[in-house]
């Protein structure tokens, strides 16, 4: 029976690099020294260590390694640590319309498994089939996933990091189906770290690509899964979403419109009806595969926190221009209704975050820090930045209103009042991103350009290039 995980495997197996066209070649580049440059940026904060340290004890034997250590390592291990180590400071790419962060999956699976000796070309074409079965599972789940209580990068994650090992370590389509199906297993991931601040999203994508190692060793030794992962009436949208549909097309997810999602999270337990927030269903979802890329729609991250929060953030940055952050009376941002649980409530915790990561993931924090300070860098959600009475003050003024109509995308509008005057926010503002990403690079890593030519150029180098470009541990 052909399924959608064996028509993925089947095309990504054979598909070549000269079936990606360059401009998604290119991006697909840009995104990935962006999560390289982040690998070296988190290395020695305390999460960073923290799964380094694991990563070590569980290493055993292995030909794997991490981009900054050579002591050997087995490859589930040396995802595990890349994986979290990627999306530690929150700072990786997005897919809008399902908020998942692919990178923080791909890059792992593939520096796990890729030998160093091999074309970068053979990595980037794995990584592009990979992130293109993460836009299409995503645009199908929409924000559903989110509405129930899971982060879909950890849902969706390990089918994806399962394809990109199967696909570089030349695996038969049958025995890739087969990982993905054991890969779905190993789906997770809670939204509960927003209610404490506490660290558990920072594993999600390290979690997902080792899982999806896991799938694609036990695979590759006969042991099967079920090809029907995606689709079966036990797969990963019937499990995680409470109904399977009949029908889809690779397009963007239809977005919810629900506004009673505009308080707490316990509002969003009826927000998705089956499978609100998807397409039509999941039967055309390979429809066009290698004539359309969805995966094209990714975004990059040039602040690092919750993506929601960056429009309001480059907003409050223009309109630091034109009004004293001292002379605000108040700052009213309009939000899609999701984003209400995640940045906006509860208003005492956004206020006030007990911890950096909470920080992250509020929009009277952000908004404030941008209007304070004139920037929003890694250490700007350190409590010693986020507990100053400037910030604190202006954290105050900051009313949220949910509005439908700004579900697509990262919608968003702000007006700032001071006295008499209001100030608006133009949220189609251009955004150089690669020359953000250059930049952010370069600050994530102290420079590192032969690191940052090595990853940007790597379609014509080989993988071993990234490690002998490497610095020395910050």
């Amino acid at each position: 029976m052909s399924t959608i995980a064996t028509a993925f495997a089947t095309w990504a197996g054979n598909l070549r690099p000269a079936d990606v066209p360059a401009e998604v070649r290119d991006r697909v580049a840009l995104r990935l020294a962006d999560a390289v440059g982040l690998v070296v940026a988190a290395w020695s904060t305390p999460p960073g260590v923290a799964v380094r340290e694991l990563a070590a004890e569980l290493g055993g034997t292995g030909d794997a390694r991490l981009l900054l250590d050579p002591a050997p390592l087995h490859p589930a291990a040396a995802a595990l640590a890349h994986g979290t180590l990627v999306h530690a400071l929150d700072f990786d790419d997005t897919f809008p319309t399902s908020v998942i962060h692919p990178m923080g999956v791909l890059l792992p699976a593939a520096l796990a498994v890729a030998d160093e000796s091999r074309p970068g070309a053979d990595l980037i074409t794995a990584v592009a089939a990979g992130d293109e079965l993460l836009a299409r599972l995503g645009a199908a789940a929409g924000r559903g996933l989110h509405a129930r209580g899971f982060q879909a990068t950890g849902v969706l994650g390990p089918l994806a990091a399962a394809l990109v090992a199967g696909v570089l370590r030349g695996r038969e389509p049958s025995v890739i189906a087969s990982a993905m199906g054991l890969a779905g297993s190993m789906s997770g991931g809670l939204l509960e770290f927003l209610s404490d601040g506490t660290w558990s999203k920072r594993l999600h994508p390290g979690w997902a690509a080792h899982g999806g190692l896991v799938a694609d060793g036990l695979a590759g030794r006969g042991f099967p899964g079920p090809a029907s992962v995606v689709e079966g009436r036990h797969g990963v949208f019937a499990s995680f979403l409470g109904a399977v549909p009949e029908v889809v097309r690779p397009g963007p997810a239809a977005a919810p419109t629900d506004d009673s999602r505009a308080g707490t999270v316990d509002n969003l337990a009826g927000a998705t009806d089956g499978l609100a927030g998807a397409t039509d269903g999941l039967a055309g979802i390979t429809d066009a595969l290698g004539e359309r890329w969805l995966s094209m729609e990714a975004k990059m991250k040039l602040y690092p926190c919750a993506h929601v929060l960056h429009p309001f953030i480059e907003m409050a940055l223009a309109l630091r221009e034109k009004v004293d952050a001292a002379r605000v009376d108040r700052i009213v941002c309009e939000v899609a209704p999701w984003y209400v649980p995640i940045v906006c409530e509860p208003v005492a915790e956004k206020m006030a975050p007990a911890s950096e990561y909470q920080a992250r993931a509020s929009l009277p924090m952000a908004v404030a820090l941008a209007l304070v300070d004139g920037r929003v860098g890694v250490a700007s959600f350190e409590p010693e930045s986020t507990a100053r009475d400037a910030v604190r003050t202006l954290a105050s003024r900051v009313e949220y209103v949910a509005d439908p109509a700004l579900a697509q995308g990262f919608g968003a509008r702000m007006h700032v009042i001071a006295g008499a005057e209001r100030f608006d926010g133009d949220p189609t503002r251009p955004v150089d991103e690669a020359a953000g990403v250059r930049r952010k690079f370069a600050e994530n890593t102290g420079g590192a350009d032969a690191l940052w030519a090595a990853a940007r150029d790597l379609d014509r180098r080989r993988v071993g290039d990234l490690w002998a470009a490497a610095p020395a541990p910050r």
